[in-house]
This record gives C-alpha cells, sequence and structure tokens, in this order.
C-alpha cells in the first residue's frame, strides 16, 4: 500500500476532525483516567494519516555522517509552530489553548529523523567489550545461537513497541515514554512497574558506564590516581553533557560515538592478534574466572594454554548465566524506542532504522565476539579492551572509549532524567513541561543529582561484570523482553474487542466510549478475537512474557552468587582508594 491510500485509510478509519467536545483533549489532566483506550487510539489514527502526508527526510551523505539533519521541510515547520508557555499549561488555562494551539506544541517537539535514531540506536548499545567474555563462557555453538535468537527476539521486542506507539499515539494524546504505553495498555500498574523499571535501569546503566569508565581511568594512572576520586572525574564531565535536553541535538554527536567504537574493534583485534592476553588481571573479569577458574591458575608460575568449548563449559552454569546476561546489555536499547519516536517528525519511519541498527549491532557483537574468543579464549576478559597486554594500546582503548562512554552515559541520563520529570515532578508536584523555562531549570537542577548516584552506584560495587549480570537480569530483561510482549498482547485484546458494527468504540462528537458488556467480558472477547493467526499471536505473547520472566529469575540467582564470590577476593571493597584492577596492592 503506498503512503498516500495509508494515510486516506487513516483518516478514513478515524473519522472526520471532531468538532468541540464536552471535555477536550488540552483539557484533560494528565495521565485522566476518564479517557480511554478508544480515545487514544481514535486520536492516534488522525495523527498518522497527517504525518503520513509530510515530506520524508531526504537521504544524503552529509546527513548520514552528520548524524541525521534537518530537512528544509522540517525548518518551514519548526518556524511555524506555535510555542506554549509555563503559564498555558495551568489547570484554569489549559481549557483556553485551542485545538490547533495544542497539536502544534505538539509537533513542535517532534524534528528528528530517521537518520538520527539509527545513530542513537547504535550510540545506545554499540559497545561489544563484553561478547567475547560471552562467548567464553556459553562455549562457540550456545554464543553464536545466543547472540542471534536474542538479537532476532530484542528486534521483534522493538517491533511490537513501534506498532502500540503508532496505534496509541497521537497529537492530542502524545506518548513520551515507555511508562505511556504500559498505561494505555494495563493502566497505572503498568505505566508505574515500566517507570520505575526503565528509571532504576537507566540510572544503573549510568552508574555500570561510570564503574567501567572509573576503572579506565584507574589504569591509564597506573593505579596512582585514588580509585574513588576516578569515576568521580567522569561523572563530573558527563554532567556537563547531560545539559543537552533534547535528542535531536544529540543525534549531531551520536555519530562520533559510533566511529570511535568501531576505532576500537579494529583496534583491540590487531593488538590481541600478535600478543599475548592480559594474562595478570584474568583472575578479575574473564570467562575463565566465571566457569572454570582453574583454567587461568598459572603452574610454577607458566598460565594454562588458550582453550575453547564447543559448548557450554561443564559445571560452570552460574557462569554462563552471567555471561548470557553480559550478552542480554547488547540489546538494551528497546526501552528508549519510545523517547526516540516522539522526537520523531515522522516517526513511521522508525522501523527502517531500528531494524536496520539491530542488524547492524547484532553482527558487529558476534563477529567481534568471535574473533576475540577465538585469539584469547578463556581469558577473554570484560572489557575485552582492559584484556590487552600491551600497556600503550591499552591506554588508547582506555582513552578513546571515555570518549564514546560519556555520550553514552549523557544519552542515558538523558532519557532518565525525562522519565523521572515527566512521571514524578509533573504527576506529583503539577511541574511545569520541561520545554519550558521553569522546566529547563528543574531539568537542570535534577541532573548533578543524578550524577552522584551514578558515583555511589560505581564505587560502592567494583565487581563491573557481576554489577552487569545483577542489572541485566532485574530490570533490562523484563524491559527489552518481557513488558513489549505483555503490553502488546493487551494492546490487541483491547483493540479487537471492539464492536465498531454494534455501535461500540469513541463517538468524537460526543466524546464519550460506548462498551455494551462488562469489563470482564470485553478482555475475553478481544482475547479470541481478530482470526485464527491473532489467536496465536496474542497465546505467543503470552508464553514470550513468561519465558522473560523465567530468565529475570535465573539470571538474579546466578548474578548474586557472582557477586558473592567476587567480594570474597581482599582487592573488592566499596568505597576504596585501591582499584579492583591492582592485584599488586594486595594486602
Amino acid at each position: 500500500m503506498s503512503e498516500k491510500s495509508q494515510a486516506a485509510a487513516w483518516a478514513q478509519d478515524g473519522g472526520d476532525a471532531a468538532p468541540a467536545l464536552a471535555i477536550k483533549p488540552q483539557a484533560r489532566k494528565p495521565y485522566d483516567p476518564d479517557v480511554t483506550f478508544e480515545e487514544y487510539h481514535h486520536y492516534a489514527k488522525l495523527t498518522r494519516a497527517e504525518q503520513l502526508t509530510l515530506e520524508p527526510p531526504v537521504l544524503n551523505v552529509r546527513a548520514v555522517f552528520g548524524g541525521g539533519g534537518k530537512d528544509k521541510a522540517t525548518e518551514k515547520d519548526e518556524s511555524a509552530n506555535f510555542k506554549l508557555t509555563a503559564k498555558d499549561f495551568t489547570p484554569e488555562n489549559r481549557a483556553k489553548i485551542t485545538d490547533e494551539e495544542w497539536a502544534n506544541a505538539s509537533r513542535a517537539m517532534r524534528t528528528a529523523s530517521s537518520g538520527a535514531c539509527f545513530y542513537l540506536i547504535t550510540t545506545d548499545v554499540l559497545g561489544p567489550w563484553g561478547s567475547g567474555f560471552a562467548m567464553g563462557t556459553l562455549g562457540w555453538g550456545p554464543g553464536i545461537a545466543f547472540y542471534v535468537s536474542f538479537g532476532l527476539l530484542a528486534g521483534y521486542s522493538g517491533y511490537l513497541i513501534y506498532r502500540m506507539y503508532l496505534g496509541m499515539d497521537s497529537y492530542q494524546f502524545p506518548v513520551k515514554n515507555y511508562g505511556d504505553l504500559g498505561y494505555r495498555t494495563m493502566g497505572p500498574f503498568g505505566r508505574h512497574i515500566a517507570n520505575v523499571s526503565q528509571a532504576l535501569s537507566l540510572v544503573m546503566l549510568v552508574g555500570q558506564i561510570t564503574l567501567q569508565f572509573g576503572l579506565n581511568i584507574s589504569q591509564v594512572s597506573k593505579f596512582r590516581l585514588c580509585y574513588a576520586v576516578c569515576p568521580v572525574i567522569f561523572a563530573c564531565v558527563g554532567f556537563f553533557l547531560t545539559q543537552i535536553r533534547t535528542l535531536k541535538s544529540y543525534g549531531w554527536i551520536a555519530n562520533t560515538a559510533v566511529w570511535l567504537n568501531v576505532f576500537i574493534l579494529i583496534m583491540t583485534v590487531g593488538v590481541i592478534a600478535s600478543s599475548p592476553p592480559n594474562y595478570a588481571i584474568s583472575t578479575l573479569g574473564s570467562a575463565g574466572s566465571a566457569v572454570d577458574p582453574s583454567t587461568i591458575k598459572p603452574v610454577d608460575g607458566v598460565y594454562p594454554p588458550i582453550m575453547h568449548y564447543n559448548s557450554a563449559p561443564t559445571g560452570g552454569l552460574v557462569g554462563s548465566i552471567n555471561g548470557m546476561m553480559t550478552g542480554v546489555l547488547a540489546y538494551t536499547g528497546a526501552q528508549l524506542f519510545v523517547e526516540f519516536m516522539a522526537e520523531m517528525r515522522r516517526p513511521m519511519d522508525f522501523l527502517k532504522a531500528m531494524w536496520g541498527a539491530q542488524t547492524f549491532i547484532c553482527c558487529v557483537y558476534l563477529v567481534y565476539g568471535c574473533i576475540v574468543y577465538k585469539l584469547q579464549g578463556q581469558y577473554a576478559f570484560n572489557p575485552a579492551y582492559q584484556g590487552v597486554s600491551i600497556y600503550a594500546w591499552q591506554t588508547v582503548g582506555n582513552m578513546v572509549t571515555v570518549v564514546s562512554a560519556l555520550i553514552c552515559a549523557g544519552l542515558y541520563a538523558n532519557i532518565g532524567i525525562k522519565v523521572v520529570y515527566n512521571n514524578v515532578f509533573i504527576d506529583l508536584f503539577n511541574a511545569p513541561p520541561i520545554g519550558t523555562k521553569p522546566g529547563k531549570i528543574i531539568y537542570a537542577s535534577i541532573v548533578p543529582i543524578w550524577w552522584a548516584i551514578a558515583w555511589v552506584i560505581a564505587a560502592a560495587i567494583p565487581d563491573f561484570f557481576g554489577f552487569v549480570s545483577v542489572m541485566s537480569a532485574s530490570v533490562l530483561v523484563n524491559l527489552t523482553y518481557g513488558f513489549p510482549p505483555l503490553f502488546a498482547l493487551c494492546f490487541d485484546v483491547q483493540r479487537h474487542a471492539i464492536r465498531e458494527g454494534q455501535g461500540e468504540g469513541f463517538n468524537p462528537q460526543t466524546g464519550e466510549t460506548i462498551r455494551r458488556d462488562s469489563a470482564w467480558k470485553h478482555w475475553v472477547r478481544g482475547f479470541l478475537s481478530g482470526g485464527t493467526l491473532q489467536v496465536a499471536l496474542n497465546v505467543w505473547h503470552a508464553v514470550f512474557f513468561i519465558g522473560a520472566l523465567v530468565m529475570c529469575g535465573l539470571g538474579m540467582y546466578a548474578a548474586i552468587e557472582g557477586l558473592i564470590e567476587a567480594f570474597k577476593l581482599p582487592h573488592f571493597s566499596s568505597f576504596s582508594c585501591q582499584s579492583p584492577l591492582n592485584l599488586n596492592a594486595q594486602p
């Protein structure tokens, strides 16, 4: 179907523009329980019909290497947009805003292109420094199967998020974050569980990056700098970068992180191919330390030869699961897809950016992980560039990845603070929107608190791959693989439960939603409606969700067991000046 015919179908399905209603969308309070799924879906159809008539961004070489620039049509639209002030958003003034002003205020926030989103997605997850470690804990067969299957499932989850977003987002009721999908499909419970999980994951991700690159700085200084100070240096620089509020602005610098990471990929492969592994630190985060410590223990000063496994190492179940949790970190981008689409001029273009980025990421992680595992075997370290034995190249990897990590951490902090702002400050304290002057001031004041929390995490849990396992198992598995099928199941059930032929659905003339049976019958009918294929999809989504919960439980068990073992080592201590990588300083 062409875009013009698809736009006509959206418009016909959504109905004509509604006249003045009893309660206009702009007069609704945030997360108004009286707004039904049918009303969200109705306005989403109208918005999609309009967006499909917009001119697609022009793809050119400058835009690609610049992270996706603005086209002339976008600039023209932005110049004509009506911008609302904080005063306009007060409860007594919201009802005075016209329908066109309200829609234009939403349009003004949608300026990013699909090219920018491609770079944002790859910046978010392109850091495959643990893929060799994961392969080492799983073995050739399970490791390759893991990265391919989990990559496909992550792409499928991204598709589900994309489909739900198009079905519920509109200029009148914009979907701004992951929690909005949960709210519009499951109610307040879905919103709160998604928001809490996302906020925890984002602050933990910033903490994980702060920990990782605090270790970088410590190693570069040859451990002369107090370790507790190293994460502070990283956090202070990240504080200034996080002052960038819009993802459109991040699109212009996000490509820098991608190319810096590609450089380190090539550099580490070249160096480890011509030099031995970093035997000295193998006990701190190598695949052998996770699954079989005897394979990295020297005998008379001689380390065991490099070895590989075709299948999962025998007796290393906990280590293998922790390796899988490290691999899950490769596909964490799904939790940010809503925020990316919320700032896109044409969110229907997001799908090609998502699949392109996911395919690129899966291939890079898989190829790089196999090469590192082949060259270093059980000595494959996490992160890989610290497993380089030549100090000069080790330093190059540490310093270059610090720059790319700052961009990635700034992105996580940007989204995380927006989640907290929209769901705590606006919802509980009636704060103005983040785009207004008071909102910008409040946003800026949250930034140092966010980075202070990240530093506490980094200084308190110095075991890097152990912390990654805890983070992945506790929140990332559910955000990428658990919530999307659950929300999609609820979305499809409600969508197919509407009997339009019997007068059910949202009436734009009266502003009422008509349902002719009880809530229980409504949901059961929706689950069994839509044809055989749709019912099979509903069952699949339920199984998919349950499987993610099982993985979450197994991952938490393995992560806790791994941390218990790690903290038995004398060089692991919280808030210490001694670097976890400095074995020579052991008592």
